[in-house]
């Protein structure tokens, strides 16, 4: 049994133990266990419990109510835990290990926040939640959406994604698609026989390649979008024409676009072809013109907000209805790295603006 946080010791702290209780999805129990038992005693919170995710929330009649939210699960470990603080080549001071980016830094902040701040000045929905970094139909928050939606009812949302402890407004949507081209198999000594569905995805790379991808302003931020080639397949042995093949293309699209959109615009380009979407996910609006957003922006301070060019679960609050902005500590190039690792000036950072905020 892991020990029990500690939540009184400072968010860098509590940042290192909660990122040495292991919990690669689908092992978030343990930590699922000591998060509930941390805030469960706590009388100015309600706490609720959905297989490994914690809603914990103040029910002080405030006017408006604001949902935090970060996941508590990690990719696979790769000889990073536990955790260890180091210094970096510039002798700042950094916490590293598996979690310290994606996410669990964010959730410690969480942790700490929802401990010290009895009496915010609007209510505050604090969510733990299980099975982001896996299948969407598995994913904890789209849980709590489909089927308890009033626990993610709010005015305003904020994610603890790594952001570089700067706000990020809104996602990019993300399509992914499977072209194929179709031909007719031959031996290789006689092709003309045969119709090679491989040199048929040539006019398919050749649509990528030329692709000039867009940068659209949503709201005052510029998202930039890309469509790209991710993988090819195709072939059945080294004397055989291939009757198949496919091109697996990545459509990033902004916000300004809906889902449905989205998938037109990929099957007007390849017309003609085979296309079969396999994942889409609709984007998010920055949400910054919620008057919340921009006190939000405003007691953070710092640069102005950019952003997230990423699919981020900031999605399902816009799809509820929740403007949401991304706001954590952590360089997101660090995210599933073998060397993931956080400066702790970050975490005391978020943690700070938070607080400012949420104490204005």
């Amino acid at each position: 049994m892991p020990q029990p946080l500690d939540l009184s010791a400072s968010s860098i702290d509590i940042t290192r133990a909660i990122c040495d209780i292991e919990s690669v999805s689908g092992n978030e129990g343990a930590l699922a266990d000591a998060i509930e038992a941390a805030l469960a005693p706590l009388d100015h919170l309600d706490v609720v419990r959905d297989g490994d995710a914690i809603v914990a929330r103040t029910q002080l009649g405030r006017d408006r109510r604001v949902v935090i939210a970060g996941h508590i699960d990690t990719v696979p470990l790769n000889d990073n835990l536990p955790t260890e603080f180091r210094t970096a080549d510039d002798g700042t001071e950094i916490l590293w290990g598996r979690g310290t980016v994606d996410m669990k830094a964010g959730c410690a902040v969480q942790l700490k926040l929802a401990v010290d701040l009895v009496e915010p000045n609007v209510d505050v929905t604090w969510v733990f939640y299980d099975h982001e970094e896996v299948s969407d139909a598995l994913n904890g928050l789209g849980r709590l959406a489909r089927t308890r939606p009033e626990l993610l009812a709010g005015d305003f949302a904020i994610l603890g994604e790594p952001s570089g402890a700067q706000i990020e407004g809104g996602c990019n949507g993300n399509l992914r698609a499977e072209v194929r081209t179709f031909g007719k198999r031959s031996h290789s000594a006689r092709s003309w026989i045969g119709d090679n569905a491989i040199h048929k995805t040539a006019p398919i790379l050749a649509t990528l390649a030329a692709y000039e991808p867009r940068t659209v302003t949503v709201d005052g931020l510029e998202y930039r979008e890309g469509l790209n080639a991710v993988g090819i397949s195709g072939g059945i042995a080294g004397n055989v024409i291939p009757d198949e093949a496919m091109v697996h293309v990545n459509y990033r699209f902004a916000p300004s676009r809906s889902a449905e959109e989205a998938v037109a615009h990929i099957r007007e380009l390849f017309d003609g072809y085979d296309v079969t979407i396999v994942d889409l996910a609709a984007g998010a609006r920055p949400g910054l013109d919620a008057p919340l957003a921009q006190q939000f922006v405003a007691a953070v301070g710092g640069p102005a907000p950019r952003p997230k060019y990423g699919w981020t679960d900031v999605a399902r609050f816009s799809a509820l209805g929740v403007p949401a902005v991304n706001y954590g500590p952590g360089e997101p190039v660090f995210a599933h790295h073998d060397d993931e690792q956080v400066p702790v000036a970050q975490i005391t950072a978020v943690e700070d603006g938070l607080r400012r905020w949420l104490t204005a």
